[in-house]
C-alpha cells in the first residue's frame, strides 16, 4: 500500500521510511505539512502516518485540511502527547486512530493494518475469495491449501485488487502501488506482471478472478469475505 508519512524528526523519518518500505509499502516521507499537501494534491495514497507536532502547520491543521480538502484514507496520529485530551482533538479532527511516542514498530504495523483492512471493509487479516486466502498480516497467499510462489511485485498487485474488489482499478493506481518515484513507472510492466499473476490463479476449477476492462484497468471480480 501507498503510505503518506508525515514527520519532522529526520531520524525517525528515516526508521520509518526504512522499516515499512522493507515491509512492502511505498511510502512517501515528508517533514512538514505544506510538502504533505502537496504530496496528497498529487498523488493517490491509502493511509497517512501524521505526527502532531510538526513546525509550521500543526498536524492537527493539517488533518483537518486534508479532510477538508476530500482526502479519505484513514489517518494514524504520531504524538508525544499522553494525555485523553490531545486523543480526543485528534480523533475529532479526523483522524482514525494513534499511537504514542515511543512505540514499537510492530504496534505501528498491526495498527496500521488494521486501518487498511477496515477502510476496505474487512475485519479479519485473512480474505477468502473461492480457492484462494490472502494473508493481509504474512503478505502471503494460498491457492487451495497450498502456498502460492508470488513476487513482490505480483503479491502487491493482488492484494490491492483484492481490497478493491470489484472496482475497476485503473493501470496508473497498480503502478502507483510498485514504484515510488515517477521516473520508474513504465505502464508496460503491469501488464506482464498481470499476466504472469493470472497463470498463478488460474487453476483447472476455472478460477479466473482477474478480468480486464478494456481503456480503464483491472478488476478482481470475485467476491471477497
Amino acid at each position: 500500500m501507498k503510505l503518506l508519512v508525515v514527520e519532522d524528526e529526520a531520524l525517525l523519518r528515516h526508521h520509518l521510511d526504512s522499516r515499512l518500505t522493507e515491509h512492502g509499502h511505498i511510502v512517501q516521507a515528508v517533514a512538514d505539512a505544506e510538502e504533505a499537501l502537496y504530496q496528497a494534491e498529487q498523488y493517490n495514497h491509502d493511509l497517512a502516518v501524521i505526527d502532531l507536532g510538526l513546525p509550521g502547520m500543526s498536524g492537527l491543521d493539517l488533518i483537518r485540511q486534508l479532510r477538508g480538502h476530500g482526502k479519505r484514507f484513514p489517518i494514524l496520529i504520531l504524538t508525544a502527547r499522553g494525555n485523553w485530551q490531545d486523543k480526543v482533538e485528534g480523533l475529532g479532527a479526523g483522524a482514525d486512530d494513534y499511537l504514542v511516542k515511543p512505540f514499537q514498530f510492530e504496534e505501528l504495523e498491526a495498527r496500521l493494518n488494521a486501518l487498511l483492512r477496515r477502510s476496505s471493509g474487512f475485519t479479519q487479516a485473512n480474505i477468502a475469495a473461492g480457492p484462494l486466502v490472502l494473508d493481509l498480516n504474512r503478505k502471503q497467499a494460498s491457492l487451495d491449501h497450498q502456498p502460492l510462489a508470488l513476487t513482490a511485485f505480483e503479491y502487491r498487485i493482488l492484494e490491492y485488487l483484492m481490497l478493491h474488489q470489484q472496482q475497476v482499478v485503473a493501470k496508473d493506481r497498480l503502478i502507483e502501488q510498485l514504484y515510488p518515484d515517477d521516473e520508474d513507472r513504465d505502464p508496460n510492466v503491469i501488464e506482464v506482471l498481470v499476466g504472469r499473476l493470472r497463470r498463478k490463479l488460474e487453476g483447472e476449477q476455472g478460477f479466473k478472478p482477474i478480468d480486464t476492462v478494456r481503456g480503464l484497468g483491472y478488476v478482481f471480480t470475485e467476491r471477497c469475505r
